[in-house]
């Protein structure tokens, strides 16, 4: 039986525009935390055991994942770790294939790296020849993401063997899998074969998670260990640490949500037929919709019947666009009805 047979009430209206579960974690999330004792509270948390659960969930060693506050903090431990300007030397470069998310930009410049970003094609399919082009002796970082952020376009995986074979020795391939239990598929079995790369994840999305901030990654040991002495000293809080072994004990829930998922897609995908406007098919749990000079008023309309919308128009290759959050069926409907409704009035 699914959890979400009731909406939930939402603090602030629908929120569609941050990819968000809005169904909200696993029932044993919440029960894990209401068992929380005030020595656990107290004390710094281990790790070991909610280690264990995610390598297991996995399916790697447990020395392969590192546990962060959020995959946010392991992007930016990574950019410290492999971006910092080494004292006389050249200015260590990212390579940013676009669109993307806006934090590799900001992560790359705090560290003190120098940001190469490389232009979308049309249809949003993964520019190969172009990343290679922009590879040089002074990379160091090269940031992917599969699926995108913010198209939803998966990337092949034959794509990210042959940029790994392509970097400098001393280079990473980062992997940002934030949506991989969307797309179904992840670079992560083949690690053993590619120890230049460092693949991400996290348990916001998929898990519902976003509010207890946990998310991993996972390598070469060799690879990651840099990246581990960036890591704040216990920066993974208690509550996260036993939420996500309650999230991956109740994989019925997450498999629930990944349907509606797939059937809120499907939803959108004909909205927008109906509407008029175009979209990119999405292996994420968002839709991006290029809804042209009716994207301010769409979003603005929305935003006054209480459903958040996304507009990405200032990303690369994205004029025009907005990201729908594609998840619990009641809301995609609601988010369609206040769609109909908005385009309908300004007519």
């Amino acid at each position: 039986m699914s959890h979400y047979q009731k909406p939930p009430e939402l603090y602030e209206g629908l929120r569609l525009h941050q990819n968000e579960n809005t169904g909200g974690c696993s029932p044993r999330v919440i029960e894990a935390l209401a068992r929380l004792r005030p020595d656990q509270v107290g004390f710094y948390p281990p790790y070991a055991a909610a280690t264990d659960a995610v390598a297991k969930y996995l399916d790697v060693a447990p020395d392969r994942v590192t546990l962060t506050n959020g995959l946010d903090e392991g992007i930016m431990s990574l950019a410290v770790a492999y971006l910092r300007p080494p004292a006389g030397g050249p200015v260590p470069e990212a390579v940013v294939p676009e669109p993307a998310f806006e934090i590799f930009r900001f992560d790359t410049a705090v560290a003190g790296g120098r940001l190469v970003q490389v232009p979308p094609r049309p249809d949003f399919t993964f520019a190969l020849d172009q990343v290679l082009a922009a590879i040089t002796p002074a990379t160091r970082v090269v940031f992917l993401t599969n699926p995108n952020n913010p198209t939803g376009v998966s990337m092949p995986l034959e794509a990210i063997r042959v940029v790994a074979r392509h970097v400098p020795r001393e280079a990473v391939v980062f992997v940002d899998e934030a949506y991989a239990e969307f797309a179904g598929t992840s670079f992560i079995p083949e690690l053993d074969s590619f120890p230049n790369v460092i693949v991400g994840r996290t348990f916001s999305k998929a898990f519902g998670l976003a509010g207890l901030r946990i998310g991993c990654l996972v390598g070469a040991p060799d690879t990651i260990d840099p990246i581990r002495r960036a890591v704040p000293v216990y920066s993974v809080s208690i509550a996260a640490v036993v939420a996500v072994q309650a999230a991956l004990g109740d994989l019925d829930h997450l498999h629930d949500y990944l349907r509606q998922v797939a059937e809120s897609k499907a939803m959108l995908y004909a909205a927008c037929e109906r509407l008029g406007m175009r979209y990119v098919k999405s292996s994420s749990n968002f839709v991006l919709v290029s809804a042209g000079d009716r994207t301010g008023s769409l979003v603005d309309g929305a935003f006054a019947r209480g459903v958040y919308l996304r507009d990405r128009s200032t990303e690369p290759g994205c004029a025009g666009c907005i990201r729908i959050g594609a998840g619990i069926v009641a809301h995609t409907q609601r988010c369609i009805d206040v769609m109909e409704e908005v385009l309908c009035a300004a007519r």
